[in-house]
């Protein structure tokens, strides 16, 4: 998703339908679409990618249990705030010099994460790739409208069970990559993956993609505000993360107290920008309707848990049960498998059903949830492909819940308000994602010590998927505060 300035950007019209002033098909545009895919795959893949990789990346620079968190937290956090004004480079600039340059600076981060001498390095590197892909990603969707016009949803047909299967791919593929161990490069490989498909993306976008002129030339980037949100969830994340190691200290306490006035400072700036006729970085105006600030609660509950979960099963074969990366990814493929059936049933099934197809869902991923949490309080540790078929349904679950969610969530918007109600989402959904990761990891280093043993570890585990489990009816009942049907099927 990104955010548009004076018209509904891609992800909006994705919601909405093609409009009828929609320019003509790109020449070009199946082979711009493959750049696009290229590009967002590659931030969807290391969004998670580490969640495999790193204990070995822990074992070789060494690290606490925060340390793995904020791998993955790091990034995510980096990108939730940077998509607030990513979506405006693109507009001041143009779609096609914005997304390249995004790419050639996600790849050198990329780079830097892959030669990291020390773990400050790697996280520092995190960072900057989080931020990177931040300015890259929003203008993949308006490039899409640029190139297909009113063909849009052919698109979209190929790039919603693409996304599905690559959000939760990233761990089996890093499984892969560690064992294969290429050149002796071991978790290096992980990063370093992304060169080639990178630069590949980098010349064929450079040679096919639309330029396009700025659609805002000239227009002021609200700086300001996107540092304080960025303070606000710093302010909410660090003692998530560090304040369990360190016992909770009384400044872990106060900087979480301190996040809710410095978010609130964020909000009234964005409120008086919009006073004075400024450019602010959100439509605050979206927040008046319940059915919106109903999916954003979804989307924090719902990406949250699966993100968090996803990192605590991915720890669990590892540093509970000693798999090895390939081992464990092969322990967890059921889940990817699930989450790419789950997205092509969704594109059938949602027009039919609307709303209902997440409760569908949801239903899916709760019944899975709940063999995972028998299966954790077993006596003895599961094997390799005992999780599987819980997994699988879980998965399943899940995927069917990616390709319609946005447009059901601004499915009560204006016309007006969806392009930059489509990019708060998909920043809030980053940020839940750091938020579970914080969250639902420190749950599981509460109760699991590196090196306590399986036992241990399965203890740990199932509280986890307990919580996931409550997180995961909790969405349920939030979900019949969204509209009925997405924007389209109005």
């Amino acid at each position: 998703m990104t955010i548009a300035v004076d018209t509904p950007p891609t992800a909006a019209d994705d919601a909405v339908g093609a409009r009828a002033d929609a320019p003509a098909p790109f020449p070009r545009r199946w082979l711009g679409l493959v750049a696009v895919l290229a590009a967002t795959l590659l931030n969807l893949l290391d969004a998670s990618i580490v969640n495999v990789a790193a204990p070995a990346i822990r074992t070789d620079l060494g690290g606490t249990a925060a340390t793995l968190q904020w791998l993955a937290a790091g990034y995510t956090l980096a990108l939730a705030v940077g998509l607030l004004t990513g979506g405006r480079l693109g507009d001041m600039f143009g779609r096609r010099r914005v997304m390249l340059v995004g790419l050639v600076g996600f790849l050198a981060a990329s780079l830097a994460c892959g030669a990291a001498g020390s773990i400050e390095t790697l996280l520092a590197a995190r960072v900057v790739q989080g931020i990177f892909a931040a300015v890259m990603v929003p203008q993949g969707f308006g490039l899409i409208r640029d190139m297909f016009g009113r063909d849009m949803g052919k698109a979209y047909a190929v790039f919603g069970p693409l996304i599905g299967l690559a959000t939760i791919a990233g761990p089996v593929v890093a499984g892969l990559l560690v064992d294969a161990d290429l050149l002796g490069t071991g978790w290096r490989s992980i990063f370093l993956v992304n060169l080639p498909l990178g630069l590949a993306a980098l010349v064929l976008g450079a040679k096919v993609l639309p330029a396009g002129a700025p659609a805002a030339k000239g227009l002021r980037l609200d700086l300001g505000g996107a540092l304080i949100a960025a303070a606000g969830m710093c302010l909410l994340l660090v003692p998530l993360v560090e304040g369990r190691e360190l016992g909770w200290p009384a400044w872990s306490i106060a900087m979480v107290v301190a996040a809710v006035p410095v978010l609130g400072l964020f909000a009234w700036t964005q409120a008086r920008r919009a006073r004075t006729g400024r450019t602010a970085l959100i439509e605050l105006s979206v927040f008046a309707k319940r059915s919106y600030t109903s999916g954003i609660a979804f989307v924090v509950v719902f990406f949250g848990s699966i993100t968090g979960f996803s990192l605590a099963v991915g720890l669990f074969f590892q540093l509970g049960l000693g798999f090895g990366p390939l081992k464990a990814s092969i322990a967890m493929a059921a889940w990817a498998v699930g989450a790419f059936i789950g997205s092509g049933a969704s594109a059938g099934l949602a027009p039919r059903l609307g709303r209902g197809v997440l409760h569908l869902g949801l239903g899916l991923m709760t019944a899975g949830l709940a063999v995972v949490w028998l299966q954790f309080g077993a006596e003895t540790a599961p094997g390799t492909w005992a999780l599987s078929p819980a997994l699988l349904v879980y998965g399943i679950g899940m995927g069917m819940i990616f390709v319609p969610l946005f447009g059901i969530i601004v499915g009560d918007l204006e016309d007006h308000e969806v392009g930059s109600a489509a990019g708060l989402l998909e920043s809030f959904q980053q940020g839940a994602a750091a938020l579970g990761v914080a969250g639902l990891g420190t749950v599981f280093f509460g109760r699991f010590a590196i090196g306590g043993g399986a036992a241990e570890a399965m203890g740990a585990a199932q509280w986890v998927a307990g919580l996931t489990v409550a997180l995961t009816v909790l969405a349920f009942l939030v979900a019949f505060g969204l509209p009925k049907r997405a924007k389209a099927d109005h």
